[in-house]
């Protein structure tokens, strides 16, 4: 399969690539980064951008540094570099966990955590992880910077707030206390990978001390990743029990919005069951 025709620009620098996408208003650009959801459609004709702007040299967009009680993770960082930088597992081990269980090594080599955010697809790892973490996401274009968190960023599958003359340039991570434990637990597609259902996991998590602090974050279901606040809610200031746990998998499927899924029963089980199984694998066990 080809694509259809376009011409290429490879951008020197972030303002280079913010000129190309403000342009004259004629051409459809196209960022390139990892361009492993990209290409495809390309070939597919699904996507017949006329221009492709790759990105991979521009400064701005690479770099994890850690500042005044953030995590700074340029949007050009790949997932295998997730897994391996030492400020990313010190600081977000969620994040590398989460980075690790993507796709294959392939991917992992190639992908990055920006193209897979602006991908917004609604069956994707990393934004468990995002949602979970609180993070907030770095948007430059002509009128300057903006920040917005990932949920007002994706409104529906494939579709984002980001402008077409803005580029994300950063993720940004509060850094969480030193008590705070995470997890991430999914049941990967056979075929592709991609989380049939992930559910991510953050807090405070003594077995026998009251939850606080705690975030629930769920992939694969419905059309984006959402917060489980009302199952946050059931968690907040209770002691790890079975009993719990059960109750707050029967809150978890209320928040989804599945209404469009033809196997709706089994996509509700396959969520009660993964939301159960990682509050244990968070706790570590509940006797």
């Amino acid at each position: 399969m080809r694509t259809a025709p376009f011409e290429y620009h490879r951008a020197q620098d972030l303002d280079d690539a913010l000129e190309w996408l403000a342009g004259d208003g004629d051409r459809d650009v196209k960022i390139l980064a990892g361009g492993h959801s990209l290409l495809p459609l390309m070939k597919l004709k699904l996507a017949t951008p006329t221009v492709l702007l790759d990105v991979q040299d521009v400064p701005e967009l690479r770099g994890i540094l850690l500042e005044s009680g953030w995590v700074r993770i340029g949007a050009l960082t790949r997932y295998v570099d997730l897994t391996r930088d030492a400020t990313v597992g010190d600081s977000l081990p969620l994040l590398s966990q989460v980075a690790a269980t993507v796709a294959d090594i392939q991917v992992r080599n190639r992908g990055t955590i920006g193209g897979s955010l602006c991908h917004a697809d609604p069956a994707a790892d990393i934004p468990a992880a995002v949602l979970a973490l609180d993070a907030r996401l770095v948007l430059v274009g002509p009128r300057g910077e903006r920040r917005v968190n990932l949920d007002e960023f994706t409104v529906a599958p494939f579709l984002t707030v980001l402008e077409p003359t803005e580029i994300l340039t950063a993720i940004e991570f509060p850094i969480p206390l030193q008590s705070q434990q995470s997890t991430y637990l999914k049941r990967p597609h056979p075929a592709s990978g991609y989380p049939v259902v992930g559910v991510a996991i953050t807090g405070d998590a003594s077995p026998h001390e009251p939850l606080s602090n705690v975030r629930v974050a769920v992939t694969g279901i419905g059309p984006k990743a959402y917060r489980a606040e009302k199952t946050e809610g059931t968690l907040k200031g209770q002691v790890p029990t079975p009993e719990l746990f059960r109750a707050a998998a029967d809150v978890a499927i209320t928040e989804a919005n599945m209404s469009d899924e033809p196997d709706l029963s089994y996509r509700e089980q396959l969520t009660r069951v993964y939301v159960e199984r990682a509050l244990y694998q968070f706790y570590g066990g509940v006797a």
